[in-house]
């Protein structure tokens, strides 16, 4: 699995085909088992026996860089980024209070790659975060309006770095480090769902912080034989901070066919303040690396709808605006977080009396921002571009 970053930082919003469809909603309005992820206390409202949905999306993503004052223009290397779900919930008999579910995601990633002889090689070459979410989740129906779920959540991933260092073989080519390591972490996501009447639910989620920690990763380094000695071959660990997300959702059934939801994002970025990388031996030319990206936090407004042609056929429409989280001076190769804007449209169509087939379709625009990081004093104007369609199957038993 290959992720792209291309919600504010490195999260990745797509989590749901349904949902997708709809400017990624879901907290408010119950669609799928993707509740699992969007609010598990709507999970107690699905009323099958059981259920099983596995879902991918294929992100096709576009970064161009253009330093202003000389005029050099890039673009970052293309790649295909591939997020999967796989959500499955079962409830023990018809008349049971209780569900209960396990769901499998990518919440986060980030693969940047540019050409090993750009302007930036010193900052970055490439870089590629992969994260796995193992969520086991209960959900009880307090009562027919209420029902409140927990799931618990264990992350794992790998993580790699390249970046050229400023020194020259015999050819002319640059030295290079190259880190990989494996990460893993633990975290939670409660919910709650509240459906007022026929026509009004409201949802509100919480999923928690998830510090992914590297231990024992390698570090390698290709330079010139007469300065191999600054740069052994050693060990190094970090530790990342994945954001809690706090969602506020609505829904709202306008009719038997028409249904709108609102959701938004209130994503703590504020915790990804330094990227650090600890070397397990240091010399005078290799120092651990503590670099400032001083991220706050950010909002997401997200809008959709759903409207059922026939018992075969569901379509949908959405929106959504993300917030940059990136604060000015501190803006990087490895994310050039900006304001963006999604367009989604899905849908449904049931290709069997218990079998349907989803489609999603999601276009992002990113809003040209210029910057100078003040640490690196690198400046550059970047925007981002991706497509991303993707599809799912779900059986309901």
């Amino acid at each position: 699995m290959v992720s792209y970053c291309f919600a504010g930082g490195f999260q990745v919003n797509l989590q749901g085909q349904k949902q997708t469809g709809m400017g990624h909603t879901g907290t408010g309005l119950l669609l799928d088992n993707a509740c699992i992820l969007f609010n598990p206390g709507a999970m107690s409202f699905l009323d099958t026996l059981q259920s099983v949905g596995f879902g991918g999306s294929f992100i096709f993503p576009r970064i161009s860089f253009v330093d202003p004052t000389t005029g050099y223009k890039t673009e970052t290397v293309h790649n295909t980024g591939t997020p999967i779900t796989l959500y499955t919930v079962l409830k023990t008999k018809k008349t049971s209070k209780w569900n209960f579910g396990l769901g499998v995601y990518n919440p986060f990633g980030s693969l940047v790659q540019y050409q090993d002889d750009w302007k930036g090689q010193f900052l970055l070459r490439e870089i590629n975060l992969k994260t796995f979410f193992i969520q086991p989740t209960a959900s009880v129906k307090l009562s027919d309006k209420v029902g409140i779920g927990l799931g618990l959540i264990y992350a794992f991933g790998d993580f790699s770095l390249r970046q050229a260092v400023p020194l020259q073989f015999t050819n002319g080519t640059y030295g290079e480090a190259r880190l990989n390591g494996k990460a893993s972490g633990y975290g939670f996501n409660g919910g709650i769902y509240y459906k007022a009447n026929q026509k009004l639910s409201i949802g509100i989620d919480y999923r928690s912080q998830v510090n992914v920690k590297v231990s024992n990763g390698s570090a390698d380094f290709t330079v010139p034989s007469s300065v191999a000695n600054y740069f052994p071959t050693t060990t190094f660990s970090t530790n990342l901070r994945l954001p809690s997300t706090l969602t506020a959702g609505f829904g709202y059934a306008l009719n038997n066919k028409l249904k709108l939801a609102l959701d938004i994002n209130y994503v703590a970025w504020k915790s990804y303040d330094t990227l650090s990388i600890d070397f397990a031996d240091n010399t005078d030319q290799l120092k651990d690396i503590h670099s400032p990206r001083c991220y706050h936090n950010a909002f997401i407004f997200r809008l959709g709808g759903q409207y059922q042609i026939s018992p075969m056929w569901a379509l949908r429409l959405g929106s959504y605006f993300d917030m940059t989280a990136a604060d000015a001076g501190y803006l990087t190769p490895e994310t050039p977080d900006e304001n963006k804007l999604g367009i989604t449209a899905g849908a449904t169509l049931k290709i069997a009396n218990k079998f349907f087939l989803d489609l999603s379709m999601l276009y992002i625009e990113g809003m040209k921002r210029t910057d100078t990081n003040l640490e690196k004093n690198f400046t550059g104007t970047y925007k981002e571009r991706a497509v991303v369609p993707g599809l799912g199957l779900s059986y309901v038993f």
